[in-house]
């Protein structure tokens, strides 16, 4: 816990407002509004301070969390609060705690008879707890005896010992510049380690600053900023957590029955290889795929739709109609990979381009009801005869041809991997080329 400043007028021990001290507070209430240019007979500057109180007590190696460790019976947390509410200039005092905490937190303000205390959940971070308790600040809500004020205050829960001028001079700084903060002089050596581990530089102590609490700020400034920065940062993570969780499982769905080996089978096992940290499974499309629906139930979301057999959508077609009765793509969007062979050394790719282009369609149909179509075409030499792939599932690659094959088939594999995890709807409809 700090101290108080040497020389300082205050009490180290924040007690209650005595009478003797109401001159000191009126002419704090006064400076305060001469600094922020308010003139007398109008109304002072609106200040309201945010405490995060959402530790718990990892750092100190206690049950209880630091904020609530008794000091003389009573819990640390109310020493802070008692310390901020005798300045009669700051309005609103609202502390975020845990919801396992909030009924103790409220059992604090009522036998020690806090006032102007509001309380809001914390966050998983100190920054998110910051963060709602400046909205609660922001919004106006019905029955709400918050209203933003003008410079906010952020201060820790566990640091009673903060006085009534120090408080002044960052809500005046804050005023003038936007933000402010107490500092100290740095009492360690600050040093920056080498490679190896050795020292290489120290900082030179008398040139830098300790940053302190409280800190002060314009309100519209660091709220703007958590807006721009913490929540669009969290919404980005959250994103990439959702993305990463419904991209563990791929389902290779092929058109030819299950005992026949072919090139999806040579595909689902590069797969496998090239994405090993994926559950790759294959079904087979005929009979109304007699365990595919099983794996739809199941909430995979990912499909590669292998067509083989035919060289239009006819079997991807059945996949979506199955897709789109189930109502799995309600939670989340469903990537479906419609893969199909070509060797370009017998046909054209515009030859086969024209049929292969009404994945647009599809793709514009389905994506109303949340399903992510893309195509994909792979380079096939046709002289591999089944036969031959079969024995490729389980040899070496050797010829030139198998070596084509297996880097079209590894391409592939990287595309179908990007289009799952990126799940990219601008490029839904396109016709990659492996």
């Amino acid at each position: 816990m700090e101290a108080a400043p040497p020389g300082s007028s205050r009490p180290t021990e924040p007690g209650p407002c005595l009478s003797g001290q109401r001159g000191a507070d009126h002419a704090a209430s006064a400076s305060l509004q001469s600094a922020a240019g308010t003139e007398p007979g109008r109304h002072p500057l609106a200040v309201a301070a945010v405490l995060p109180a959402g530790g718990c007590g990892e750092r100190m190696g206690v049950p209880t969390p630091k904020q609530f460790c008794p000091i003389l019976e009573r819990p640390l947390i109310s020493y802070t609060l008692q310390a901020l509410e005798r300045v009669c200039w700051i309005k609103d005092i609202v502390v975020a705690v845990t919801g396992e905490n909030m009924e103790v937190m409220k059992s604090i303000i009522q036998k020690y008879q806090h006032k102007r205390i509001s309380l809001v959940e914390a966050g998983v971070t100190r920054h998110r707890s910051i963060f709602n308790g400046l909205k609660a600040l922001a919004e106006d809500q019905i029955n709400s005896k918050l209203s933003k004020p003008e410079v906010v205050i952020i201060h820790d829960a566990v640091r009673p010992f903060v006085e009534e001028d120090v408080l002044l001079k960052v809500v005046t700084a804050a005023k003038e510049h936007g933000a402010a903060g107490a500092i100290r002089p740095l009492v360690s050596t600050v040093i920056s380690p080498s490679a190896d581990g050795c020292l290489d530089y120290s900082l030179e102590r008398a040139r830098h600053r300790a940053s302190e609490m409280p800190q002060a700020f314009l309100f519209d400034v660091i709220y703007e900023a958590y807006q721009q920065v913490t929540y669009k940062r969290d919404l980005y993570a959250a994103e990439s957590i959702i993305k990463e969780r419904i991209s563990q499982e791929i389902c290779v769905v092929m058109d030819t029955k299950e005992d026949n080996k072919h090139i999806g089978h040579l595909l689902e096992e590069v797969l496998k290889s090239e994405l090993n940290h994926v559950k790759v499974t294959s079904e087979a499309l005929c009979h109304a795929g007699r365990h595919l629906q099983q794996i739809i139930l199941d909430q995979c979301y990912n499909f590669v739709c292998v067509n083989v057999m035919t060289s239009d959508f006819q079997e991807t077609q059945k996949l979506l109609s199955m897709l789109e009765e189930s109502n799995l793509c309600i939670l989340y969007p469903v990537v479906v990979v419609s893969v199909h062979f070509l060797d370009f050394k017998l046909v054209p790719p515009s030859q086969k381009m024209e049929n292969l282009m009404k994945i647009r369609e599809f793709a514009k149909e389905v994506k109303e009801r949340n399903i992510l179509l893309y195509g994909l075409l792979i380079s096939y030499p046709q002289c591999l005869l089944p036969s031959t792939l079969e024995k490729l599932v389980i040899s070496p690659w050797t010829s030139n041809d198998d070596q084509k094959l297996q880097e079209s088939l590894r391409q592939g594999a990287i595309i179908i991997a990007s289009l799952i995890k990126e799940r990219n709807s601008g490029l839904i409809g396109q016709l990659l080329i492996a």
